[in-house]
Parts: structure tokens; sequence; C-alpha cells
């Protein structure tokens, strides 16, 4: 097995590794915050201000998440595309 296509298995293995947390954890926040919604349409005591002041911290991380999962996949598109330069140079010697 040449090492192009042993580290190809493993960048697989890390992408597809990183998709499933990246998913749980969107997963965990999204029903965080449909609780933390629940709470502040119940809690009528719980002033209107930090209501909005966590709605604005929510979409402050669903904007860093979504910058995270755009990072980490162009990261790994360039190493795939890395990878399959090396093969196409090793065939061609």
């Amino acid at each position: 097995m040449d090492s192009s296509r042993i580290a190809k298995q493993m960048i697989d293995f890390q992408k597809t590794t990183f998709d499933n947390m990246y998913n749980s954890m969107v997963m965990l926040q999204d029903h965080t915050e449909k609780l933390a919604n629940t709470l502040f349409e119940q809690a009528t005591w719980i002033p209107e201000e930090s209501s909005r002041v966590v709605n604005q911290w929510t979409e402050i991380f669903k904007k860093g998440r979504n910058d995270l999962k755009v990072a980490v996949d162009d990261s790994f598109s360039k190493m795939e595309k890395l990878l399959t330069a090396e093969k196409q140079a090793h065939s061609q010697q």
C-alpha cells in the first residue's frame, strides 16, 4: 500500500470524525438554544434585555461554529488536493 493512499485514508477518517463531532455539537447547541428560548418565554420575570443579549450571544456562536466548519472543510479540501498532486507526481516518475 503506497503512502499517499494511507495518508488519504487517515485524512478521510479525520474528516469523518470531525464531521460527526461537529454535527453532535450543532445538535447540542440547537437543543440548548431551544431550552433557553422556552425558559425566557415562560419566565416573565427575566428582563427583555437579557433575552436579547442571549439571542445575540447565540447568533455569535452560530456564526463562529459555521466559520469553523468552513475553515476546516477548506483545510481538508486543500490536503486532499495536495495528496492528489503528490500521487500524480509519483505516477509520472
